[in-house]
C-alpha cells in the first residue's frame, strides 16, 4: 500500500499561515503559490475543557462550531431563595451541569454567579437547571468574558512537600488566582490568573513571603524574550534610560530592562511584530549613530539544575573535610594507642584533646556548611510549617549543642567524664548532604525530555537577501535566535531546519521522525510546509520562516509537557494530606522516644547492662530521640508520584504520546472500555467517491456542479471528497459557478442550499425523509447494496426530488483490526460509535472485529456523550477517541479523551491524551504506559510508606530490647537520604520503557516494524 503523508506532519504543518502582507504576496507569486496555506497552529494546550455534553452543531457533511472567546462570567437573579439549604440546593443543581467552571450563591442578594465555558453550556441551559430546583431565575447581568492566563514561576528553596503545599496554598488564597499548582520536583509553579485582579509581580510577591525566591519564567501572554549584550560603548544611566524608551516605543514590545553592571538588556516582544534584528538594529542605531556593537547575550554554561547540583556536591565535600577527621578521630584512632594516648590528654580539667578536636573540626558543618538547613527551618517556621528542614536542624542541634554542654562541663569538673556527639551532627550533614547531591542528580534526568526536544532547534542559519525583482543578492550565516518572520533561510542538505516556516524554492526529503515519529523521510517542494529542529536529507531547500521564537512548533510543544509535567495526579493528594501531619508528628514520636527512654533508665526500666560504655540513661535516650527525628523522611513521599509521573509523560511524548499531565495518566491506566469513532479514527479519514448513480436524465458535470456548490461551504470530510471528485471534471481544477445561497446545515443530517434558483439538499436518507422527500424502492436497494460494502451513501435532491445518489468509501486504517484484538486481550473492550448509518457501521464492525452489539451508529454529537454517561453509569471507566468537532462533548465527557493528532484543534482542546501520529496503536502504548507508569507509582508509595513504618520502630530502639540493635543518629541520617535517592530512581526505571511486543509485528502502511 502506498505511504500516504503524517496525520501528526498536517496537525503541525496546519499551524504554519503566513501575514497576508505585501512582501508575501509579492514572493508567493512569484513562486505562483497563494500565501493563504492553511489554517493557524491549534497545538494540545493546558488546561483542557470542563467535562459536558453540550450539543456541538454537526451535519452530515458540515461540522461548525462558535468560538466562545473562553470562560464566560454571568450574574443570575434568584427569586425564592430563603435559607442556605435554598442556596446550597442552586449551587449543587448548577455544577451538576457540563462546562460549570464555578457557581456560587447569594442568598442576601438572591442572585447567583455563574463561571461557565459557553461551548458547553448555554444560559438557558443553566436558567432551566435552577427553576427544576423550585426556583425563579433569570440572567441579571452579564459580567463579560472572563480572561485567563496562565504564569509560570521557578521556585527556588524548596525541600519537601511541605514546602510546595506552602506556596501553592499561599497562592490559591490569593485574590485574582483561579488555580496554582506547585512541582516539587520541577520547582516550578504554574498559575492561572485573571490579569485584571492580579499581576506576575504580585505572584512572586506572595510566593516570596512564604519564604522562597520565586523568578518569573513566562507570563502566558506567549511573548518572546531576547537577551542582548552591549559589547562596545559607553552606557551611563541616561543613555540606559534613553534606550530603554526607543525600545519601549517600538511596535510589538512589551518590557525592555538594562542591566548597567552586566551589560545586559533583557526584552519581551512579540515575533509577530518585530523581529530580534530590528531590536539590535534599534539599539545600534541609537542616536543617530553608530555607539554601540549588540551581540547575542551569551547563555549559562549550567542551568538552574546543573547549578544546584554543584552547589550540593561542593556543600558535601567541604562537609568531609571536616568529618573525616571527627569521624577518624571518634572511631579510629582510639584504637591506635600511640594517637590515643596523645587525643586523651587533658587539655583543661577533664576536657581532652580529642574532644576540643571534635568540637572545633564540627562547628564548621554544623553552621557554615549546615547553614543551609537554619534558613530552610526559619522559613518554614515563619510560615507556620514544618518541613525536612526542621527536622534536621532539631536533631543535628540536639546532638551538637548537648555534646558542646557536655565539654563544657568537663572543662569546668575534675571528675565529670564526657560523651559528645559531635561525630553525629557533622556524620548526619554529611550524609544528608550526599542524599540531596543524589536525588538532585536524579531528579535532573527525569526531564530529560524536555532538554532533548529543545536541543533539536539548529544553533545557526543561512539568511538569503532578496532585492526587489527576488533575486537572491547575498546569503550570510546568523545565530537562528535572530531570524525573524518572513525570513528566508537557505537549508543544505543533512543540516537542521531552523525555523517552522513554507518551502519558496527547492525540492527534497525531510526526517520529522524527532517531531512526529514519521520513521520515513517526508519529500517536501514548492508550498509545503516544514518544522523546525527537522532535518533536511538530500536536497537544497529555501524556506520562508512563519512561525518563529514562543509561537514555533518546537517551543508550543515543549510547553505543553512542561505543563504536562505540572499538573498533580489525584493520588498525590494522599501525599500531601500526610505531609501536612508528617514533620509534627515525628517531632512528637522523638519526643515521645527521648522521655519514654529516660524514665526507663531512670527508674530502672532496664538493667544497666543495656548502657553502652561510656554513656548514661539520658545520653542513651538522647540518641534514640535524635534517631526518630533524622530517620523519617517526608521527601519519599513528595516525590513519589511527580517524578514518575514526569518521566511518564516525558517517555509518552517521545512516543508521540501527549500526555496531559497526571490526571490522564491515573484515569488511563484505569479504562476498561473504549469508544472508537469510525470516520478519520479506525478509518483513515479520506473519503474518495467511488460510484454515482443519476435517477434522472442529468450530465454528470452539471449534476456534480450543483451538489459541489452546495457542499464547498462544508468542512466535513464527506463534503471534502464530493468537491475534490467535482474538481476532475474541470480542466483548471477549479469550481467554476458561484456558491449556494442561503446555505443551511442540519445537525446530523446534511446540508442545503439554493444554487440557480433550485432548492437542492445533500445528506442521508434520514435527512429526506424528515424533510418529506420520498424515497424509492430502488435507492432503498441501493443504499443496501451499498452498506454491505462498507460504504458511505450520500443522496442529493432537487426541489424535493431524489435524482442522485454518491457512494463514497474510506479505507479502513491497516493496524485497525489487530489494535482491536490486542485491546481485547488486555481486557478492554471495544466499542465503535459513529453518526453513519447502521448497515455501514456493522460493516466496518464486521471488518475491525467489533460485535453488533457494540455497535453504536447514527449518533448525533450529544448523543455520542449520553452514550459514554451510560457506560460510564455502569461501572466502566471509558475512553474516547475520536478527531472532530463532533467528537469533542463525546471526547470531554469521557474519563480520559483520545484525539488524534490530525484532528480538529477542538478535538484536541478536549482531549487528555493527544496521539501525534494518528496511528491506532497509540491507543494501547497510551494505556500501557499508564498502567507502568502507575504501578511505578505504587511501588514508590509502599516504598515510601513502608520505609518510614519499619526505619522510624526501630530509630526509636523497638529491637535493642530483644537484639541490642540499635540506629546511631548517623546511620539514621544516611537511611534518610538513600530514602529519597531510591524512590527518585525506581521512577527513573521508567526511561527504559518498551511499548507492548504485541505491538512490534502490526502491518503499519504495508511495512512490518519490528
Amino acid at each position: 500500500m502506498e505511504n500516504g503523508p503524517s496525520p501528526l506532519r498536517e496537525f503541525l504543518i496546519s499551524s504554519f499561515k503566513l501575514e497576508d502582507d505585501e512582501s508575501s504576496k509579492h514572493f508567493f507569486s512569484q513562486n505562483n503559490h497563494s500565501p493563504d496555506l492553511s489554517p493557524k497552529p491549534h497545538y494540545p494546550s493546558m488546561p483542557k475543557y470542563p467535562r459536558g455534553n453540550e450539543v456541538v452543531s454537526e451535519s452530515f457533511s458540515d461540522l461548525e462550531t462558535e468560538d466562545s472567546g473562553g470562560v464566560r462570567n454571568v450574574l443570575f437573579s434568584v427569586i425564592g431563595l430563603t435559607c442556605s439549604a435554598c442556596a446550597g440546593s442552586v449551587e449543587k443543581a448548577i455544577k451538576r451541569l457540563p462546562g460549570i467552571h464555578d457557581a456560587s450563591v447569594d442568598v442576601l442578594n438572591n442572585r447567583a454567579q455563574v463561571i461557565f465555558y459557553p461551548n458547553f453550556v448555554s444560559e438557558n441551559t443553566i436558567v432551566e437547571a435552577i427553576e427544576d430546583s423550585g426556583f425563579t431565575a433569570a440572567v441579571q447581568e452579564k459580567l463579560g468574558n472572563t480572561t485567563t492566563l496562565i504564569c509560570r514561576l521557578q521556585i527556588k528553596g524548596m525541600t519537601c512537600t511541605s514546602c510546595s503545599n506552602t506556596a501553592e496554598s499561599a497562592l490559591n488564597n490569593l485574590n485574582g488566582v483561579h488555580k496554582a499548582v506547585v512541582s516539587l520536583t520541577t520547582e516550578e509553579a504554574e498559575i492561572k490568573y485573571d490579569p485584571n485582579l492580579v499581576n506576575c509581580n504580585q505572584l512572586v510577591e506572595t510566593v516570596e513571603t512564604t519564604g522562597f525566591e520565586a523568578i518569573v519564567i513566562s507570563t502566558g501572554e506567549h511573548t518572546s524574550k531576547l537577551v542582548l549584550k552591549i559589547d562596545y560603548g559607553i552606557l551611563t544611566e541616561d543613555t540606559k534610560m534613553m534606550v530603554e524608551t526607543s525600545l519601549l516605543n517600538l511596535p510589538g514590545i512589551e518590557d525592555a530592562i538594562i542591566d548597567l553592571a552586566l551589560r545586559k538588556v533583557s526584552i519581551s516582544y512579540s515575533s509577530n511584530q518585530i523581529g530580534p534584528r530590528d531590536l539590535i538594529e534599534t539599539i545600534e542605531s541609537f542616536n543617530g549613530s553608530n555607539c554601540f556593537k549588540v551581540s547575542i547575550y551569551p547563555e549559562e554554561e549550567v542551568s538552574q539544575k546543573g547549578s544546584e547540583v554543584k552547589k550540593y556536591f561542593r556543600s558535601f565535600l567541604w562537609s568531609l573535610v571536616f568529618t573525616i577527621p571527627v569521624f577518624l578521630i571518634a572511631m579510629v584512632f582510639m584504637h591506635i594507642p600511640v594517637i590515643n594516648s596523645i587525643l586523651e590528654f587533658k587539655v583543661v580539667n577533664m576536657l581532652n584533646i580529642g574532644q576540643l578536636l571534635r568540637w572545633i573540626l564540627s562547628t564548621p558543618v554544623q553552621f557554615i556548611i549546615g547553614w543551609r538547613f537554619y534558613d530552610g527551618c526559619y522559613k518554614s517556621l515563619r510560615r507556620g510549617s514544618a518541613n525536612m528542614d526542621v527536622l534536621i536542624a532539631l536533631g543535628t542541634n540536639a546532638a551538637y549543642f548537648y555534646s558542646v554542654y557536655s565539654v563544657v562541663r568537663a572543662s569546668f569538673s575534675v571528675n565529670f567524664q564526657a560523651t559528645d556527639f559531635f561525630e553525629t551532627s557533622s556524620m548526619l550533614i554529611s550524609f544528608i548532604l550526599l542524599g540531596k547531591y543524589l536525588e538532585v542528580l536524579a531528579k535532573g534526568k527525569t526531564s530529560e525530555a524536555i532538554a532533548k526536544l529543545m536541543q533539536l532547534a539548529p544553533e545557526s542559519a543561512m539568511l538569503l537577501k532578496y532585492d526587489e525583482d527576488k533575486n537572491i543578492i547575498s546569503q550570510k550565516e546568523i545565530d537562528s535566535r535572530l531570524i525573524q518572520k518572513n525570513d528566508v533561510i537557505k537549508v543544505v542538505p543533512g543540516a537542521k531546519i531552523a525555523s517552522d516556516g513554507i518551502v519558496v524554492w527547492g525540492q527534497s526529503h525531510v526526517n520529522e521522525s524527532m517531531i512526529t515519529g514519521e520513521a520515513l523521510p517526508v519529500a517536501k517542494r514548492n508550498g509545503d510546509g516544514v518544522i523546525g529542529g527537522t532535518l533536511n536529507e538530500n536536497g537544497v531547500l529555501h524556506v520562508q520562516a512563519t512561525n518563529v521564537g514562543s509561537n514555533s512548533a518546537l517551543s508550543l510543544i515543549v510547553r505543553l509537557v512542561e505543563s504536562a509535567q505540572l499538573a498533580k495526579a489525584p493520588v498525590q493528594k494522599l501525599a500531601d494530606r500526610i505531609s501536612k501531619y508528617f514533620v509534627p508528628l515525628v517531632i512528637l514520636l522523638s519526643v515521645c522516644t527521648w522521655f519514654t527512654w529516660f524514665l526507663a533508665g531512670k527508674y530502672r526500666g532496664y538493667p544497666t547492662s543495656w548502657l553502652p560504655p561510656s554513656m548514661d540513661s539520658f545520653q542513651l535516650a538522647l540518641q534514640f530521640g535524635i534517631s526518630v527525628m533524622v530517620v523519617a523522611c517526608p521527601c519519599a513521599l513528595g516525590l513519589a508520584t511527580p517524578t514518575a509521573v514526569m518521566v511518564g509523560t516525558g517517555i509518552g511524548a517521545s512516543q508521540g504520546v501527549l500526555i496531559k499531565g497526571g490526571h490522564a495518566l491515573e484515569s488511563t491506566h484505569k479504562v476498561n472500555c473504549i469508544l472508537f469513532d469510525k470516520t478519520g479514527t479506525l478509518t483513515m479519514g479520506k473519503p474518495v467517491v467511488v460510484s454515482t448513480k443519476l435517477l434522472k436524465n442529468m450530465a454528470l458535470p452539471i449534476f456534480y456542479e450543483l451538489v459541489a456548490a452546495v457542499e464547498v461551504n462544508s468542512s466535513h470530510p464527506l463534503a471534502k471528497a464530493i468537491v475534490e471528485h467535482t474538481k476532475k471534471f474541470k480542466e483548471d481544477n477549479q469550481i467554476g459557478i458561484d456558491e449556494g445561497k442561503d446555505f443551511v446545515s442540519i445537525t446530523g443530517g446534511g446540508v442545503k442550499a439554493t444554487v440557480r434558483d433550485k432548492e437542492i439538499m445533500v445528506g442521508s436518507k434520514s435527512l429526506m425523509l424528515d424533510s418529506d422527500i420520498s424515497i424509492s424502492t430502488e435507492v432503498d436497494e441501493l443504499l443496501r447494496e451499498a452498506e454491505g460494502l462498507a460504504q458511505t451513501t450520500v443522496l442529493v435532491s432537487i426541489d424535493g426530488e431524489v435524482i442522485g445518489i454518491i457512494t463514497i468509501s474510506d479505507p479502513l486504517k491497516p493496524e485497525a483490526r489487530d489494535v482491536i484484538s490486542i485491546l481485547r486481550s488486555m481486557k478492554v473492550k471495544s466499542i465503535m460509535v459513529t453518526g453513519d448509518n447502521w448497515g455501514t457501521a456493522k460493516a466496518i464492525g464486521k471488518q475491525v472485529g467489533i460485535d453488533n452489539d457494540d455497535i453504536i451508529a447514527e449518533a448525533k454529537p450529544d448523543q455520542k456523550a449520553d452514550h459514554v454517561k451510560n457506560l460510564q453509569m455502569s461501572g466502566l471507566t471509558v475512553a474516547m477517541v475520536g478527531d472532530g468537532i463532533n467528537d469533542s462533548p463525546a471526547l470531554v465527557a469521557a474519563d480520559v479523551g483520545m484525539a488524534i493528532g490530525a484532528g480538529t484543534d477542538i478535538a484536541i482542546e478536549a482531549a487528555d491524551i493527544v496521539l501525534m501520529r494518528s496511528n491506532l496503536e497509540d491507543v494501547i502504548t497510551a494505556i500501557d504506559l499508564s498502567r507502568k507508569t502507575f504501578s511505578r507509582i505504587r511501588l514508590n508509595y509502599a516504598w515510601a510508606l513502608g520505609y518510614n513504618i519499619i526505619s522510624i520502630p526501630i530509630a526509636a530502639g523497638a529491637l535493642y530490647p530483644s537484639f541490642r540493635l540499635n540506629l546511631p543518629p548517623w546511620m539514621a541520617g544516611a537511611a534518610m537520604a538513600a530514602s529519597s535517592v531510591s524512590v527518585v530512581c525506581c521512577s527513573l526505571l521508567l526511561k527504559y520503557y518498551r511499548r507492548p511486543k504485541s505491538l512490534e509485528f502490526l502491518h503499519l502502511h504495508g511495512v512490518m516494524v519490528k
